[in-house]
C-alpha cells in the first residue's frame, strides 16, 4: 500500500537519503515504487540486509538486489512512551515492530506499526508494508512502516 503525503518531515530530523556511497540506494528506489528491496547472493543465495559490498553468509562479491513479497509478520516489537528526539515529543506513545520474512532467510527489518498506539500487539501477526511517500521532499523519498494485514 503506498499513503503520498505532503507533510514536511520533521524540523530537527534528518530526511532519510541514500548513503554517499549509494550502497542502499536501490532500497530507496524500491521504496518510491512500493517495493522493498534486499541484497541476494547470487552465489550461495542467502538474503541479507542492511546492505553490504559483500555476502553475510559466505563472503561472495557477487550481490544483486531482489523485491521481497509478502508474508511477513511481527518477530518482536516494543511501544515507547518518551521520544528518541526532541522533534518528536508530540509524537508518542507509538509502536516499534521487529518483521520478519520467513520466506527469505528469516531477515528482518524495523519499522513503526502505523494504527492506534494502544493496539495489541501479537508475535506472529501478519503485516504488509506501508510506503508512506515524501513526494514534495527534494530529494523525494518513502519510508517503509507497517500495519497488521
Amino acid at each position: 500500500m503506498t499513503r503520498i503525503t505532503n507533510e514536511i518531515y520533521l524540523p530537527g530530523l534528518r530526511q532519510p537519503a541514500p548513503m554517499s556511497d549509494g550502497l542502499d540506494a536501490p532500497f530507496w528506489e524500491g521504496t518510491l515504487n512500493g517495493e522493498i528491496r534486499v541484497q541476494k547472493c547470487l552465489l550461495c543465495e542467502t538474503h541479507q540486509w542492511g546492505p553490504e559490498w559483500m555476502c553475510h553468509s559466505c563472503n561472495s562479491m557477487d550481490i544483486e538486489w531482489v523485491v521481497l513479497e509478502s508474508p511477513c509478520r511481527i518477530y518482536s516489537w516494543q511501544r515507547p512512551h518518551h521520544p528518541v528526539h526532541s522533534a518528536l515529543k508530540d509524537r508518542g506513545p507509538y509502536i516499534i515492530v521487529v518483521v520478519e520474512f520467513p520466506q527469505a532467510d528469516g531477515l528482518r527489518m524495523v519499522g513503526n506499526l502505523l494504527g492506534d498506539s494502544m493496539q495489541d500487539v501479537v508475535i506472529g501477526s501478519p503485516v504488509r508494508p506501508v510506503f508512506e511517500q515524501h513526494l514534495d521532499a527534494t530529494p523525494p523519498y518513502a519510508l517503509l512502516q507497517w500495519e497488521v494485514a
